[in-house]
């Protein structure tokens, strides 16, 4: 397969990838990815983002507060942030 091809296989590939009208959509597709792939869900935006050829930064409109809750969740369970205090309910 000669770089044309290969090129013109990855266009048809990125013509087909879901593209998402709202946040909530995209959040949702973010779940599945966690959900199938079982990663955290800032290595499942990131990796949305390799796929689709798109830096962060492009997507960061589509982040609704519930995803970057999770992320913040995730974040400090992997102690990259501080833990916070948790009632005991």
């Amino acid at each position: 397969m000669n770089f044309a091809e290969t090129f013109e296989s990855q266009s048809i590939t990125l013509n087909e990838k879901p593209m998402f009208k709202t946040a909530n959509e995209f959040s949702l597709h973010i779940e599945e990815i966690v959900r199938d792939r079982k990663i955290t869900y800032m290595d499942a935006v990131l990796e949305y983002c390799k796929e689709n050829y798109l830096e962060p930064d492009d997507i960061a409109s589509l982040i609704n507060k519930s995803l970057k809750d999770k992320i913040e969740m995730d974040f400090r369970e992997l102690n990259y942030l501080p833990k916070q205090a948790k009632l005991d309910v």
